[in-house]
């Protein structure tokens, strides 16, 4: 559908992009269509709103964020980072989160490969447990992607296998940070409790 031709009065453009007289469009029909476009308007304004209202959260929390380091005489970056802002009456709270997606690079491979060897090695049934555990870590999900988290937790783990250790170095260093997802969080106290419930932006949780 071409939505730049220009639609002539008393004409209305169909789904095929051919134009219908308005007199051959059943009533109920025509009132859908007005209904759809009036609704879809009005959720553009509330889009466009929030846009805004967003762009201005992130700049008046980074600018706070200058703002109070200048008092102790240090510049920081005030884009970056979680910050959690609490109202002196402690009834709301403002966070700014900043989500980091991550994959990993060629390296993983080399860290496997390790691991592997460490697990070849080591005297069977010893370690069932963390057989488990690797093989579950480097299992793909739907999207044939490796889950980030179970990889990562491998390095929490206290071996001292020099062979294990360096895997751990090539996982650290497979990581990549390939984007970021940045949120602004709002919460207002439950009563006297240490509960917050969230001011919800998201058209389903209004």
């Amino acid at each position: 559908m071409n939505t730049a031709t220009e639609i002539p009065a008393g004409y209305r453009l169909n789904a095929q992009g051919h134009l219908v007289p308005e007199s051959a469009i059943k009533p109920i029909d025509q009132a859908r269509d007005e209904l759809v476009k009036d609704i879809v308007q009005k959720a553009r304004a509330v889009h466009e709103f929030i846009a805004s209202f967003k762009l201005n959260a992130f700049g008046d929390i980074a600018a706070f964020v200058e703002l109070s380091a200048e008092e102790y005489g240090v510049k920081i970056g005030g884009h970056k980072g979680n910050v959690t802002l609490i109202s002196f009456d402690g009834r709301y709270k403002v966070q700014r989160s900043i989500a980091e997606h991550i994959t990993f690079d060629e390296r993983l491979k080399a860290a496997k490969a390790l691991i592997d060897e460490c697990i070849r090695d080591w005297s069977v049934g010893s370690r069932q447990e963390l057989i488990v555990l690797v093989n579950d870590a480097f299992r793909v999900d739907n999207a044939g992607n490796v889950r980030v988290g179970q990889v990562l937790a491998l390095k929490r783990m206290e071996i001292q296998d020099k062979r294990w250790q360096q895997a751990m170095r090539a996982v650290g260093d497979a990581i990549q940070v390939i984007g970021s997802k940045s949120y602004v969080r709002i919460y207002e106290r439950i009563g006297d409790t240490d509960q917050w419930a969230p001011i919800s932006l998201d058209i389903a949780g209004v």
